[in-house]
This record gives structure tokens, sequence and C-alpha cells, in this order.
């Protein structure tokens, strides 16, 4: 198991990464979306969507202005979620465990940008010569086989070597840190969605997001309904918006 789920996340983050065509990027590379895989592979699809969705909620908000990625969700999602289920995580602790390689991840695209720097003069080159194929290989290849290079090695060896090592530090911390971890976690998904309130930036929509914490606090609802009543009014509302346009 833990062979076939370094093995995936490996060639997950590759590929994700790759943006190949730029069109299903964005998708594959959320936490929330890979969760599903490995949790097949691992046998605990629940454990594993929880998981993804921990980590989902802090990258929620995450803009990449300019292509600039403030943090790398896939790397962070390839490398918690495995790592979580082989060594029975839960997902707060999964959140912290995330957000460091979600960091690292970002010094990982610089380096790989400006090494691709040199595909770049060399297509000019190629271009002066009218060698298309030459073009392709720089744009294509090239930066297909240096993504390997740097992503699918790292997250191979952080979960096919470092699960044993990840095991034995957890087993190592004192109690009262694991539950400041445990806290810290459950914090970070409440900033996720302060960032995409921030974003939107529409002060009319902070009342739901009151609601929606109190009524997971207080009627001890889980995420997945929090999810359905949150689409179900919202769905109201633009109902409700278009009939009273239509009136107007």
């Amino acid at each position: 198991m833990v062979l076939a789920l370094a093995l995936i996340a490996g060639l997950w983050y590759w590929i994700g990464q790759s943006k190949i065509g730029y069109t299903f990027h964005a998708v594959i590379c959320q936490p929330i979306v890979m969760a599903l895989p490995f949790g097949l592979i691992a046998g605990d699809v629940t454990t594993a969507l929880k998981i993804g969705a921990s980590v989902e909620m802090v990258y929620i908000g995450m803009v990449a202005a300019g292509a600039n990625i403030p943090a790398d969700e896939c790397l962070a999602g390839v490398i918690a979620v495995p790592i979580a289920l082989i060594n029975g995580i839960d997902p707060s602790t999964a959140v912290t465990l995330a957000v460091p390689f979600g960091l690292l991840g970002v010094f990982q695209d610089q380096i790989r940008r400006t090494i691709q720097a040199a595909f770049a003069h060399k297509a000019d080159k190629y271009a002066l010569e009218a060698d298309t194929k030459g073009i392709e290989r720089c744009t294509i290849l090239y930066p297909m086989l240096l993504g390997f290079v740097l992503r699918f090695p790292p997250v191979f060896a952080a979960i096919y070597l470092g699960s044993d090592v990840v095991q034995k530090l957890l087993d190592a911390i004192p109690e009262w840190l694991t539950h400041g971890l445990a806290v810290t976690g459950g914090v970070l998904p409440a900033l996720g969605f302060a960032i995409t309130i921030f974003i939107i930036g529409k002060n009319i929509y902070i009342p739901f997001f009151i609601v929606g914490f109190f009524l997971v606090q207080y009627l001890k609802i889980n995420v997945m309904a929090a999810a359905i009543f949150g689409t179900c009014l919202a769905l109201l509302i633009t109902f409700l918006r278009r009939e009273a346009a239509k009136e107007n």
C-alpha cells in the first residue's frame, strides 16, 4: 500500500503541476480531489476525504496573482494525505503537516522557473532557424522532463521512505504539543474561509459565515451537512433574485 501511494502521489504531483494544456490542472491539484484515489488505495475513503477537505479549506481562498503561487496546495495534498493515512494522523494534525510542504513547493517552483529560462532562450534560437520541432521540445518535452526530476523523486521519497520517520517523530512529540498542533490545524481552515470572504470583498456575506460557524458548533452538524445547507441557501437566494428581477 505504501509503495502504491508513493508512486501515485509522485506521478500525481508531476502531472498536476505540469499544467498540460492548462485544462484540468486547477482541479486535480486540489487536495480534496486527490484524496479520493488515495483513499481508494489505502482502503479508507472516508478518512481520506476528511483529511483532503481539511487541507483544502486552508487553500480555498488562494489566488495565484501573476502566476506567482503563494503556496503549493498540490504538494501539500500529495504529502499530507498519504502520510496521514499511513500513520493514522487525524485531519487537524494533517493540516499542520501540509502547510510547510505547501511553502516548500513555492521554492521548488522558483527553482523550476529559473532552470526553464534556459529553455526559453533555446526556443528563441530555434525560432530564428524556423525549427518548429526544436521549439516544441523546448516548450513541452524539456519542461516535462525537468518537472519529473524536480517533482517525482521528493514526493516518492517523502512517502515511501519517510512514513516511518514521521511516525517516530509523532511518537516523540509530547501530548501538549500534539494538542497544540491539532488546535492550530482547526484554526487554519477558518483562515482559508476568511481569505475567501476578503477576496470577494462584500461584507454582506460575513453573516453567512458566522451563521455557518455557529450551526456547526452548536448543532454539531458535520461538514457535508453544512455544505448541503449552504448550497441550498445559495441556490434559494439566486432563484429569488431572478424572480425579483423578472417582476421588475
